[in-house]
């Protein structure tokens, strides 16, 4: 198959979208870009697009999928009901970062929400995600375009690395803003509950609906046979092919345990307010010690490392006290399968 990669604008006109849109309503897939990174797009009602879609990542067909919409009142037809709460979540978050799992209605097929009886909705800012929903007419189910597994992506250039051969059609929307995955909480239970963090942090949700329950697998691994009700919950996620360890603990600790650790292929990975002086290895920067950097470099930083040709990387643990962190610490737990070093 031979892929198409095509720069857009939303000031295209809709003829430019005309390709994609016809890719789409012929249970085709495609590679948009979002707010938080690209998704791999297809028709969330098409159980053929859907196959193709897990076919094309290499994904786990139990693993659900999220469902992105153009305006909030789309989500009434994938849903059996829609509660206050999520009325207020999305008057405060959509468009935006954050997706709301509810009870699906009939209409969405269990190959979508990986035979859960829930689904899975968002309605992304990017201009141009939101203009292919409305010129298609279609709800669309959207994991990360990348192979499963590997760092998510935050540009076109990933996604073509990763798929090319495997789908058709790339629209090159420029880099992403957010730079992780969508906050994923569910509404289907009788507190709201964190499954995945995410830009919208916690204390924000927390400042809309009051009591917010985190769910153990937001920093744990899933018991065995848990079933995941979430995106980014079951398996190992965000890996590059180096492995990724963890390191926590004071700077200076962590500068003097990576030196004992220095050979061929090793390196770090820190915050940019770090002496990086005090490395005996290389290193690359994932941002500050702010968790909007973290989040907008963290996956292009993990690709970083394939490109070097790393074998191991040591990565500074971020600050866990601060619960606007949780979103980088998830997807470095799970890059690095939970290996956590304590010095």
């Amino acid at each position: 198959m031979k892929t198409e990669l095509v720069k857009i604008t939303v000031n295209d006109g809709d003829d430019i979208f005309s390709k994609a849109t016809e890719l789409l309503k012929n249970n085709e897939v495609v590679g948009m870009p979002t707010e938080t990174v690209y998704g791999l797009a297809g028709n969330a009602y098409s159980s053929v697009a859907v196959s193709k879609i897990f076919e094309a990542k290499g994904r786990p067909t139990d693993n659900p999928l999220i469902v992105h919409i153009s305006e909030f009142n789309e989500i009434y037809e994938l849903v059996k009901y829609v509660p206050d709460t999520a009325k207020k979540l999305a008057e405060a978050f959509w468009p935006g970062p954050l997706t709301m799992i509810l009870p699906k209605s009939e209409k969405v097929p269990y190959c979508t929400t990986g035979n859960l009886d829930t689904v899975a909705v968002r309605c992304p800012s990017h201009p141009i995600a939101r203009k292919l929903i409305k010129l298609s007419g279609l709800p669309l189910a959207a994991p990360s375009a990348n192979l499963s597994g590997k760092p998510s992506p935050t540009k076109a250039e990933h996604v073509f690395e990763d798929l090319n051969g495997r789908i058709p059609y790339i629209i090159d929307g420029g880099d992403c803003e957010e730079g992780v995955e969508s906050t994923v909480i569910t509404l289907a239970t009788e507190t709201p509950r964190l499954l995945r963090p995410g830009n919208v942090t916690l204390g924000q949700l927390k400042a809309v609906l009051g009591k917010v329950e985190v769910d153990d697998a937001v920093l744990n691994p899933l018991k065995n046979n848990e079933t995941a009700a979430s995106p980014g919950m079951k398996y190992k996620h965000y890996s590059p092919d180096a492995q990724i360890t963890l390191v926590k603990g004071e700077y200076k600790a962590f500068c003097e345990y990576i030196n004992t650790c220095n050979s061929e292929g090793v390196y770090a990975m820190i915050f940019n307010d770090d002496d990086a002086s005090k490395l005996s290895v290389p290193y690359i920067f994932y941002g500050s010690e702010d968790y909007k950097t973290l989040s907008h470099s963290l996956f292009d930083s993990l690709r970083i490392l394939d490109k070097k040709g790393a074998k191991h990387c040591f990565v500074r643990y971020p600050d866990d006290e601060n619960d606007d962190n949780l979103a980088v610490l998830n997807r470095l737990l799970r890059a690095a399968g939970f290996n956590v070093i304590k010095v």
